[in-house]
C-alpha cells in the first residue's frame, strides 16, 4: 500500500476511534480528553511510519526493541514513542533511554536492570497485570503488584511507576472482558491512596481495537 493510501486509511479510522471514545467517555461520566488513542507502530513498515503524522497520530508504541530502533532514527521527532511489548532484560539498554513510558514491567529483575539502563532523569514504567489469569500473558498476579511498586520505590526515582497496562482476553464480545478492565482499576484506586508518596498511579493502559470502548467506560 502506498504513503498516501496509509495516511488516508488511518486518518478515517482515527476519526471512528476518537468518535466511539469520546461516546464511551459521555456514557461513563468521563472527560474524553482524558483518554489517549496510541497506535501500535509493529502494523506499519519503516517506510510507512511517517504517514500516521500526516493522519494525525502523536502517540505511538513499538513491540519490539530493534523495530523502536529503525523508526525512531527515521521519525523520533514526529511522535511520542511508547514500548508496548514484552522486554526481555538484555534489550532494556535499547529500550529505556528511547522511550516515554513502558507500558509492560511485570519482574522485579527487569526493574532492577531498568535502573541501570536508565538515563539521567530515569525512566517511567507501567506495571503488567495479568488480571485474567491466563498463562499465555505476562504480567504479575494483583498479589504481586506491591512487589513490583517497592522494588521501582527502591530505585529513588530511577524507575518510576505511573500506572498499570493489562492485557483482556481475546472474546467474541467485548463486553465480556469489562470485567478485566474494571479489576484493574480497582487494583489501581485500592493502591493509589498508600503509594502516593512515591508514584501517582494516574495511567491505565487497557483496551485494544476489538474491546477499547468498554475499557473506556
Amino acid at each position: 500500500m502506498t504513503t498516501p493510501a496509509v495516511g488516508a486509511g488511518i486518518r478515517n479510522k482515527l476519526a471512528v476511534v476518537r468518535e466511539n471514545v469520546a461516546l464511551a467517555a459521555e456514557r461513563s461520566g468521563r472527560d474524553a480528553r482524558d483518554v489517549r488513542v496510541l497506535v501500535a507502530s509493529k502494523y506499519y513498515a519503516p517506510e510507512q511510519v511517517g504517514a500516521l503524522a500526516g493522519a494525525g497520530v502523536n502517540l505511538v508504541g513499538e513491540n519490539r526493541a530493534e523495530d523502536l530502533v529503525e523508526k525512531q532514527e527515521r521519525f523520533g521527532e514526529l511522535f511520542e514513542w511508547h514500548f508496548i511489548g514484552h522486554v526481555q532484560r538484555r534489550k532494556a539498554k535499547i529500550v529505556a533511554p528511547r522511550v516515554d513510558l513502558i507500558h509492560s514491567v511485570d519482574s522485579v529483575g527487569l526493574i532492577t536492570e531498568l535502573e541501570k539502563r536508565a538515563p539521567e532523569d530515569g525512566v517511567e514504567v507501567l506495571l503488567q497485570v495479568n488480571v485474567s489469569g491466563e498463562e499465555s500473558k505476562y504480567g504479575v498476579s494483583e498479589g504481586g503488584v506491591e512487589e513490583l511498586l517497592e522494588a521501582a520505590a527502591a530505585t529513588e526515582g530511577r524507575v518510576r511507576a505511573r500506572g498499570f497496562m493489562t492485557l483482556a482476553p481475546l472474546v467474541e464480545e467485548a463486553e465480556q472482558v469489562r470485567y478485566v478492565f474494571a479489576k484493574l482499576r480497582s487494583i489501581r484506586d485500592r493502591l493509589r491512596g498508600s503509594w502516593s508518596p512515591h508514584f501517582d498511579l494516574s495511567e491505565l493502559s487497557m483496551g485494544m481495537s476489538s474491546d477499547y470502548e468498554v475499557a473506556v467506560e
